[in-house]
């Protein structure tokens, strides 16, 4: 006869659950930078905003407010301009070397790469391939190679800079691991925020005559915006419009999600079919291709803490969100000073999922749109973007649209999980970021360019009315729709201090 062991059973269930902390201390521990804890986030709030969730689920938006949400900007009187006002051309001899490492995500170093050719240019140097520094957050060691197509990137700029890939061998010792162990003479370590170009004549070039090289760390943000010569700002735009493209597989899988999200469809090339990737006929464009929007939800954990803000996920959520920005930041974050109320009412917390969700509903996007979610981690995961999804149920990813075949070259890598994410964003038709960063400024410069409607969120006005819990579905929509009728793309003229990269004109842009 078989015997039962209820015992001998519930005595091995209990060591398991005491030895889970030992083997898996990432589970429990609400201090992970990169892993953070998984019990803590997936325990996902209750709505905030239940009242106006429910009459967004149930809503109807009128045709005529559909077809107007999906119009084209029309055009502003402006155009790109690029060309230099003089013919470009090299300098008979080169001052030297220029060398910089630039932190950060990618869009930061992208603006960085901008400025070290601007750098170059009126330094009358030669540029090598700018070093970037391992993300101290995401720990993505991708090089300039891995994510630009250096060639192109060279190609394009022959006639204004000149870059090498690699230092001679005369100076092949002027590498990260030099300038790290010790102080050297050739490194600058002292450049000023938005530097201006004086400064780098004064600074950089006797050493570039001294030496015949120069290495600027750190040198994120190190070129001014004002005070420019027009052809260094044009010379500016010029990369960052023209001559950074991404590496070729990245821009084949940007691609295949694009057709995917236009051709919904084709529901028999389904990811991982080894059609997935083929390009699209020009048949298929003539019978017209549908449109989608992407969203660039930036709620990660570093944001959430950062921020100081409640989330709704009580106190075992602010708890943790305390200790998170006490090891990372030490304490010293500015808006721990001030009542959630307060924070909202100046408009400096991110947007949750559910209100990014909310706002695009009273925009007019209903429960059919194709909406593409670019985000890298949601603070947590899904359990977090439920709401969202509900409004939304064809919000799609990279995940969702294509294998793990065809994400093998880019898995773990944030900085090319970000260029197929802004790959993406800048094929869209709307794109839309939940809380300003380095990758909403990016898309508003990059589309403004190329005139694309982009949505920025009104985020004080959003913060009053989501204080608000009294409102009614009509008037938060409306006060939405009204808020938000200047804030789709429609041309900005940059003020001074403010970067060129955000707003493109009148630096980069001509007025026809």
């Amino acid at each position: 006869m078989k015997r039962n062991h209820p015992n001998h059973g519930g005595a091995l269930a209990g060591a398991f659950v005491l030895l889970l902390p030992v083997f898996f201390p990432s589970l429990f521990s609400p201090l992970g930078h990169a892993s953070p804890s998984l019990f803590s986030e997936w325990n996902a709030p209750k709505p905030r905003h239940l009242r106006l969730l429910k009459s967004a689920l149930q809503r109807h938006n009128s045709i005529g407010q559909q077809s107007d949400l999906w119009v084209p900007l029309a055009d502003q009187g402006w155009k790109p301009c690029l060309d230099s006002s003089n013919a470009p051309s090299l300098p008979y001899k080169s001052e030297g070397y220029i060398q910089v490492f630039l932190d950060g995500g990618l869009n930061q170093q992208r603006m960085g790469i901008c400025d070290a050719v601007a750098v170059a240019k009126i330094l009358n140097a030669t540029l090598v391939i700018p070093h970037l520094e391992v993300n101290p957050v995401w720990q993505d060691s991708s090089s300039f190679v891995d994510i630009f197509d250096v060639d192109h990137f060279i190609d394009v700029l022959k006639d204004d800079i000149s870059i090498v890939k690699e230092l001679p061998d005369d100076y092949s010792w002027s590498t990260r691991e030099y300038y790290a162990t010790a102080i050297r003479a050739t490194r600058i370590k002292t450049a000023p925020v938005h530097a201006s170009a004086n400064w780098y004549q004064e600074n950089v070039l006797p050493m570039l005559q001294s030496y015949g090289i120069a290495a600027i760390a750190p040198f994120s943000h190190r070129l001014a915006f004002d005070n420019l010569p027009v052809d260094i700002q044009r010379l500016r735009c010029k990369v960052n419009f023209k001559a950074l493209i991404f590496v070729p597989h990245i821009r084949a899988l940007g691609e295949a999600l694009v057709s995917h999200l236009r051709h919904p469809t084709r529901q028999n090339e389904l990811p991982g079919s080894t059609n997935y990737l083929r390009k699209v006929t020009d048949s298929e464009v003539k019978q017209g291709s549908g449109k989608f929007a992407v969203l660039h939800l930036r709620f990660d954990k570093d944001m959430a803490a950062h921020s100081a803000c409640d989330f709704g996920g009580g106190k075992a959520e602010k708890l943790a969100l305390a200790k998170y920005r006490q090891v990372i930041w030490q304490g010293r974050v500015l808006n721990s000073q001030f009542t959630d109320e307060e924070l909202r009412n100046q408009g400096r917390c991110p947007l949750t999922p559910e209100e990014i969700g909310l706002l695009l509903a009273a925009l007019g996007f209903d429960n059919n749109t194709r909406l593409y979610l670019a985000s890298h981690k949601v603070y947590g995961g899904e359990a977090r973007i439920s709401t969202l999804r509900k409004l939304f149920p064809l919000m799609e990813d990279k995940k969702s649209l294509s294998s793990a075949e065809e994400r093998v070259h880019i898995k773990g890598k944030a900085s090319l999980l970000a260029a197929v994410d802004y790959y993406v964003s800048m094929h869209s038709d709307i794109f839309i970021s939940a809380s300003p960063g380095n990758m909403h400024n990016a898309m508003v410069g990059h589309r403004t360019y190329k005139n694309l409607k982009t949505v920025r969120p009104n985020m004080a006005l959003l913060a009053q009315l989501f204080l608000n819990k009294n409102m009614s579905w009509s008037e938060f929509q409306q006060a939405v729709v009204e808020g938000h009728k200047n804030r789709q793309g429609q041309i900005r003229i940059r003020k001074p201090k403010q970067s060129i990269y955000t707003y493109p004109a009148p630096d980069c842009m001509c007025n026809t």
